[in-house]
């Protein structure tokens, strides 16, 4: 089974001698023994091209979930034996991957000497079925989809300035006082640039016009510690700055909007031991988160 499907896989029988590290004759063997076994011919085969027979798609289909479940079986059972093996994808976010996430990486292959990992940092949702990433780390609300999540943490929007823009531009007292000033936005922003607040007086909604734009939320961050103007960001990226004083919380008592951290990936009855010992370390060391200390 494994090397038929290997065969489908690679479109050829030399493409799968070279993922399984067989000779061709071995591959066609077993191919054949395969096909004689059944009694049908799963593949088409011709000088310049192979594919799957209607027996074979539908043979195919069936291998590659046994196959699955095998090797989910096999990882689980040495987990259980006290250790993980083989390969995680994982897609990020670029700035809450470099900030909080690269520095636990090494931490998690210190804990698990036979598991590697594949990091992709993106603020691109990927399609994790599609693109073959076993997990992601995703911020705000999740929309309905076949991905199941876990909640790592929560953080939330925070509009600050640096007291030297304040003192020279003057504090708002509403934030219809945006209007009146420089505004740095991220253009990534699922609201756009309505920035909207729940305060004393109710729901409050601004439409603002940015003297800057950027899809970084690093650049936006960075802007402003160079007194360029107000931003709105979470505050897993301001949050040591607000701590240090070198950026400051206007208007607190309108709150903006809290996302969830979460890590999510794709809905499977049985899920890898791995992903699960990624998704717990991560619920572990976010459990304190410190853009909250």
């Amino acid at each position: 089974m494994r090397v038929f499907a290997a065969v489908v896989e690679a479109g050829s029988f030399v493409g799968a001698t070279r993922a399984l590290d067989m000779s061709k004759a071995a591959v066609s063997r077993y191919v054949g023994e395969l096909e004689e076994r059944l009694g049908v011919r799963l593949l088409h085969r011709t000088t310049r091209k192979l594919s799957p027979t209607t027996e074979g798609e539908i043979f195919y289909t069936r291998c590659r979930e046994l196959l699955d479940r095998l090797s989910e079986a096999e990882a689980e059972a040495a987990s259980r034996s006290g250790e993980a093996t083989g390969l995680l994808k994982v897609n990020v976010p670029v700035s809450f991957g470099l900030m909080h996430l690269a520095p636990l990486w090494p931490v998690f292959l210190a804990r698990h000497p036979k598991l590697s990992i594949d990091i992709t940092l993106s603020d691109r949702v990927a399609d994790l079925v599609e693109e073959g990433f076993d997990l992601a780390v995703r911020i705000g609300q999740l929309p309905a989809s076949s991905l199941v999540g876990r909640k790592l943490a929560s953080t939330r929007m925070v509009l600050c300035a640096s007291p030297q823009y304040l003192q020279a531009r003057g504090a708002p007292r509403h934030p219809e006082d945006l209007l009146h000033h420089d505004v740095i936005s991220y253009s990534l922003f699922s609201a756009g640039e309505n920035w909207s607040f729940t305060g004393p007086d109710g729901e409050v909604s601004v439409k603002v016009a940015p003297r800057m734009r950027t899809n970084s939320g690093d650049t936006c961050r960075a802007a402003a510690l160079q007194h360029q103007g107000i931003i709105l960001q979470p505050s897993f990226i301001v949050g040591a700055d607000l701590a240090a004083g070198t950026l400051r919380e206007i208007l607190p008592e309108y709150r903006s909007l809290e996302l969830g951290i979460h890590a999510v990936y794709p809905s499977r009855k049985f899920v890898a031991p791995k992903v699960r010992l990624l998704i717990d370390f991560l619920v572990e060391a976010f459990a304190a988160p410190p853009w909250e200390q």
